[in-house]
């Protein structure tokens, strides 16, 4: 059986933010994600960065395809940044639905792709929060209210299955949940223990990157005191703390 890990190192000092790092944890917490540049001045001045590093990174972070500048000097998201804002939303407010013990479970029919994109495939399924029984097995609980992607269903058939195994032994394992709620409990602690803005905005990065890996699961298969939620009204206190944009980690 294969079993998904975390993404997430086992540590949790939180790496530091470069001047692209805070720009785009600026941006990809606010809706419409675009700010002029004096805004962002303003912004990152907390953070250490001055204007002529700040005008530097806008350049390069637009040559590069991360933003979009118009011409009265307001920086936006690209596309593929509008994408992954949309996959951090979701992950600090997952949409579930009531579970009555159906799984969800898709299985790959495709055939003839090579390494690169049965990895890119792997990436994309597990942020769809499943996990791999076995190759080209696909399953998790069906209390997700969320549809599956059209293209994804032209290489995949899905299914509604019931497992005869135990639901909460299945869960454990198919996810590390010992390990991700630890990683949760050390994060809280690391938040609660961070009063300066720098330090904050790197472990609340660290926050949401962690919630993008939870697997919201019925709380039936959790383990008792499981802090995904405790995770997710930290992350909305420092939101309301903030009285800014909402900090995001940079893709």
């Amino acid at each position: 059986m294969h079993m998904n890990v975390s993404a997430e190192p086992a540590d949790v000092d939180p790496r530091p933010l470069s001047a692209r790092s805070v720009v785009l944890s600026l941006l990809l917490g606010m809706h419409p994600p675009e700010l002029p540049v004096k805004d962002l001045v303003r912004l990152v001045e907390p953070f250490g960065i001055g204007g002529s590093t700040l005008r530097a990174a806008l350049s390069r972070m637009t040559a590069s395809g991360d933003l979009r500048r118009s011409g009265d000097a307001v920086y936006r998201l690209s596309d593929r940044l509008l994408a992954r804002q949309g996959r951090q939303d979701e992950a600090v407010r997952p949409r579930t639905r009531a579970w009555g013990g159906d799984w969800e479970m898709l299985v790959i029919t495709a055939t003839g792709r090579g390494p690169a994109e049965r990895a890119d495939l792997r990436t994309r399924l597990a942020a769809l929060r499943l996990a791999e029984l076995r190759e080209g097995v696909w399953l998790r609980p069906a209390n997700l209210a969320r549809a599956l992607p059209p293209d994804l269903l032209e290489i995949a058939e899905s299914y509604t299955s019931r497992p005869s195994r135990p639901a909460a032994e299945l869960a454990a394992a198919l996810w590390p949940l010992t390990t991700w709620s630890a990683k949760a409990r050390a994060l809280l602690v690391r938040a609660a223990e961070s009063p300066l803005p720098p330090a904050r905005l790197t472990v609340f990065a660290a926050v949401v990157r962690h919630l993008l890996t939870d697997p919201v699961l019925p709380p039936d298969l959790l383990p008792p005191d499981w802090p995904g939620d405790r995770l997710r009204t930290a992350y909305a206190d420092y939101r309301a703390e903030l009285g800014e944009p909402t900090l995001l980690p940079p893709a």
